[in-house]
C-alpha cells in the first residue's frame, strides 16, 4: 500500500523496489494494466493523480508478441466541484506534487515510510541531511533565518562599540598633546588631571567621556588664564607692599604727585 501512495506521488519506490518490472503484480492477468490512482489534499487543494509504470502488454498481432507500454501520468485538481486536468508529463507532476507537498520522494520515504525498514537509514544519514529534512518538515528555517538576523546585528553593534572606544582613545591623545604644547602641569590641577584619566577609562561609560573631552578646550583655556594668573601675582603683591610700605619707585612718583611745588631759596651772599 506504501509502495503504491509514494509510487502515485513520485513516480518511483524506495530501495531496491524501483524496478518497474517488479511494480506489476505476478498474479495479474497478462493484458491487465498495472496502475493506481490516489486523491490526496494538501494545503486546502484536492488533488487525484493517476500512474502506470512501463510494462509489457501482449501483442494484438501475435500470440506471443509483447508491446511494450511506457509509463504514463495524469494528474487533476478539483475545482469547483469538476475535475480539471493540470498535466499529462510525468516530470511536470512530479514537480507540482512536490510543491504541495513540500517534500521530495527521499524526505517522503523517510518520513511516512519509515516502518518499512528506512528508520535506520534516516538515523545513519549525515546531521546536515537529517537538518534539512527537520527544517523543511517543521518549518523551522524562519527561526534561522531570524538567527541569522539577530547575529549580523549583534556583529554591527560590536563594531560601532569598538569604533566609539578607538575615536574616544584618539581624543584622549588630542587632549594630551593640547597639555604638552601650553605647558600646563596636569598635577597642578586635579580637574585636568581626573580629565584626562576618565577620557581613557573603561569604566566610564561613552556618554561621560564623550562629554569630559567635548569640554576639554574650554578647561585648557581657563587652566591657562589661571596659570598666567599665578605668575602675575608675586609681582602684583610686591608693589602693592612697596606702596604700603612708602618705598621704591612707584611710592616716591605717588608722592612727587601729591606734594605741593616748593619756592626757590635763596641764599644770601
Amino acid at each position: 500500500m506504501l509502495d503504491a501512495i509514494c509510487f502515485a506521488l513520485y513516480g518511483s519506490v524506495p530501495g531496491a523496489r524501483q524496478d518497474g518490472k517488479r511494480l506489476r503484480s505476478d498474479h495479474a492477468e497478462p493484458a491487465a494494466e498495472p496502475r493506481v490512482v490516489c486523491e490526496f489534499s494538501a494545503r486546502g487543494r484536492r488533488f487525484e493523480v493517476t500512474r502506470s509504470p512501463a510494462w509489457d502488454r501482449p501483442s494484438a498481432r501475435g500470440r506471443k508478441g509483447f508491446t511494450t507500454q511506457q509509463a504514463k501520468t495524469l494528474l487533476r485538481e478539483r475545482v469547483d466541484g469538476s475535475w480539471e486536468e493540470k498535466t499529462s508529463r510525468n516530470d511536470e507532476a512530479g514537480m507540482e506534487i512536490g510543491d504541495v507537498l513540500g517534500m521530495d520522494r527521499e524526505q517522503f520515504t523517510r518520513v511516512v515510510m519509515l516502518p518499512q525498514g528506512d528508520f535506520a537509514a534516516f538515523l545513519r544519514s549525515k546531521a546536515s541531511d537529517r537538518l534539512d529534512l527537520l527544517q523543511k518538515l517543521f518549518g523551522t528555517q524562519r527561526f534561522e533565518a531570524i538567527e541569522q538576523q539577530l547575529a549580523l546585528q549583534a556583529n554591527a553593534a560590536r563594531a560601532e562599540v569598538q569604533d566609539n572606544q578607538n575615536g574616544l582613545k584618539l581624543l584622549a591623545q588630542r587632549a594630551e598633546s593640547e597639555f604638552a604644547q601650553l605647558g600646563i602641569d596636569e598635577a597642578a590641577d586635579p580637574d585636568l588631571d581626573d580629565a584626562g584619566s576618565n577620557a581613557g577609562s573603561n569604566d566610564s561609560t561613552p556618554e561621560l567621556r564623550l562629554g569630559t573631552l567635548e569640554a576639554g578646550p574650554c578647561r585648557i583655556s581657563q587652566a591657562a588664564t589661571s596659570r598666567r594668573l599665578c605668575r602675575s601675582r608675586p609681582a602684583s603683591a610686591c608693589r602693592q607692599a612697596q606702596l604700603r610700605a612708602g618705598t621704591g619707585p612707584t611710592a616716591r612718583e605717588a608722592r612727587r604727585r601729591h606734594l605741593p611745588a616748593r619756592s626757590p631759596r635763596h641764599t644770601c651772599g
